[in-house]
């Protein structure tokens, strides 16, 4: 940290009278104590205008009064720490003028000077704050034209991942260029319907790949990270130790993102496994077929799709009831 923040504050609200100082460590949660003539620690929460005003026995808009009064003479000396305020505009500037709140006041100051770093930027003109919305978590920006170029290009991101329908890196987003792309991380950072996984991909915030809330999500990210069918013990397994095999069998069974390909193994439906027992397989491969198919040929594309012993295929390629072999050793499909 290159400045003592809580100094700096102390220094700042020292000159100001008795009341405008204590309405502004309370308002901005600058004191661990009420004792406010003794330096300005970390530790009580902000309070609102109303628990204030309730203390002093005024009204709030009496004490948004007495707080706009404490800033505007703080607002005049601060030419001394104007080494403190290029600073913070030039961490803003690295990032494309703008970051979210929680991950600038921590690279500023850390999680004991957070809310001093805080104070510090609601003091200076060129420092703008948007609170938290559905959209878009709580930032800082050196204009409100940066922001407005933010939302753009997030929005424009997120049209493009619900076209493309998977999860995208940042070199993906080819829409984007100039300065915007060079920060489009730190643009992304503040939106709550784009975010990224633990693998560092973006997606929508309502997918399962980036939101995983239920057991059979969690089980469709541990098959697609493993990347081959896994039994169901082993997807539980995966996920952790709150997910019991049994429950996250019954899932798998019923949920059609996922096939069973083998005994107690499943694949996904993305990866081309098709639904049914052996014997449906055959049937789809020789329905699809022109011709009759050998053997050899049958086994191969079985086992592509089933996890099974070859004596499993050929004890149903060899039912009677639904296949026939020709004098070339070859099958098909029974008629009815």
């Amino acid at each position: 940290m290159l400045f003592d923040y809580q100094k700096i504050c102390a220094g700042l609200l020292s000159e100001l009278p008795s009341r405008q100082k204590e309405t502004l460590i309370r308002r901005f949660g600058l004191a661990p104590t009420l004792k406010f003539g003794v330096g300005v620690g970390q530790g009580a929460e902000p309070e609102t205008l109303e628990s204030i005003g309730r203390s002093f026995g005024i009204t709030r808009e009496r004490v948004r009064q007495i707080e706009k009064d404490g800033i505007g003479k703080i607002r005049l000396k601060l030419g001394k720490h104007e080494k403190v305020f290029q600073y913070f505009k030039e961490l803003l500037d690295t990032t494309g003028g703008l970051r979210k709140e929680d991950v600038l006041l921590s690279e500023l100051g850390g999680q004991k000077c957070s809310r001093h770093t805080f104070f510090l930027l609601t003091l200076e003109e060129p420092f703008h704050r948007f609170p938290e919305t559905e959209e878009f978590h709580s930032l800082w920006t050196l204009s409100p034209k940066v922001f407005e170029t933010a939302k753009n290009v997030v929005n424009s991101f997120r049209q493009k991942l619900a076209r493309a329908k998977k999860l995208l890196n940042l070199s993906d987003f080819g829409a984007s260029s100039g300065a915007s792309s060079r920060f489009l991380e730190y643009y992304l950072e503040i939106s709550k319907t784009v975010q990224r996984n633990q693998e560092g991909l973006f997606g929508l915030s309502d997918w399962p790949e980036i939101n995983p809330r239920s057991i059979k999500d969690k089980s469709f990210l541990a098959l697609r990270k493993a990347g081959k069918p896994l039994h169901f013990r082993d997807v539980a397994q995966n996920i952790g130790p709150d997910a019991l095999p049994q429950t996250v069998h019954n899932e798998l069974i019923r949920d059609p993102r996922f096939v069973l390909v083998g005994r107690g193994l499943y694949a996904l439906r993305e990866w081309g496994f098709k639904d049914g027992q052996v014997k449906d397989i055959i049937h789809d491969l020789l329905a699809q077929s022109s011709v009759p198919m050998s053997r050899q040929e049958i086994l191969e594309k079985v086992l592509q799709q089933r996890l099974v012993k070859e004596s499993t295929v050929l004890l149903n390629l060899n039912n009677k009831k639904y296949f026939v072999k020709d004098s070339q050793e070859k099958y098909q499909i029974k008629e009815a």
